[in-house]
């Protein structure tokens, strides 16, 4: 497929943004917003290969390309291939967002099943770390760009039972810091974006774990007393992205309704 014209309108060099997770939920929104603002996109996927490739085919409505692929973010070598394949076949991946998450167990921090721990840090944390292993040399190489991770507001004010989301989060907010820190001399932003409750996506598939009042009690402590929509993250992740946050790198930007205040 041809690139569409109007892909190189000032928001993106020539090349493609990299989602990772993006089949659904948040990443899939991260995904059409790029699209919307002119950039060809490369989506990856677990296991839900029909889910991506719907996806892909919402980008190209768009007028842009995109292309998606398997992978296990727990794998150093899947990684590697997967993104060297990608920056072989584009100009260069002027945009790396991570909007991967896992299927946790709400519970307390007492009660969390060892075993489920060891899985959520090594698919989420070690897999974040995987990607940007591999995807800092390959940005360094074309000039630079602009990586945005998907983290969580709960890394500010606690949310009871769901440690399996805030801690590998925290350990990738930490990472991001240090890149930030230390990638900005290779032309490379850094930054994070921090969704509070938003209905769809993994909050979808958590709601039965937890009490109604539970969920009720949330929205009340909010300040703007809703929760947020899959759009209202993905237009702030997709504007870190564009030149217009050149000169913001190393942030932690919450979309939370006010939670965290």
């Amino acid at each position: 497929m041809k690139p569409a014209t109007h892909q190189f309108d000032g928001n993106y060099p020539e090349g493609v943004a990299v989602v990772i997770g993006g089949s659904g939920g948040i990443g899939k929104g991260i995904c059409l917003a790029l699209a919307e603002r002119g950039a060809n996109v490369a989506l990856s996927y677990r296991s839900n290969a029909s889910a991506a490739q719907q996806t892909v085919k919402e980008i190209q409505k768009r007028g842009c390309t995109a292309e998606a692929f398997a992978l296990e973010l727990s794998s150093l070598e899947q990684v590697t291939a997967a993104l060297t394949d990608i920056q072989a076949r584009h100009p260069r991946i002027h945009t790396l967002v991570f909007a991967a998450g896992a299927n946790i167990t709400m519970t307390y921090v007492g009660d969390i099943d060892p075993v489920e721990w060891h899985q959520t840090i090594n698919g989420e944390l070690n897999g974040f770390f995987h990607v940007i292993k591999t995807a800092l040399p390959l940005m360094r190489q074309t000039g630079g760009g602009s990586i945005v991770a998907v983290t969580t507001a709960g890394l500010g004010r606690h949310p009871p039972l769901d440690i399996l989301s805030t801690a590998p989060k925290a350990g990738i907010e930490a990472l991001v810091r240090g890149i930030a820190r230390e990638e900005g001399r290779y032309n490379i932003r850094a930054n994070c974006v921090a969704p509070g409750v938003i209905d769809g996506g993994l909050f979808e598939r958590l709601k039965p774990q937890v009490k109604p009042e539970f969920i009720e009690a949330m929205k009340r402590n909010t300040a703007l007393k809703r929760f947020g929509t899959i759009n209202e993250v993905a237009a702030v992740a997709a504007f870190l992205t564009t030149p217009a946050a050149a000169y913001v790198t190393g942030q932690h930007l919450c979309v939370d309704g006010g939670y965290s205040v």
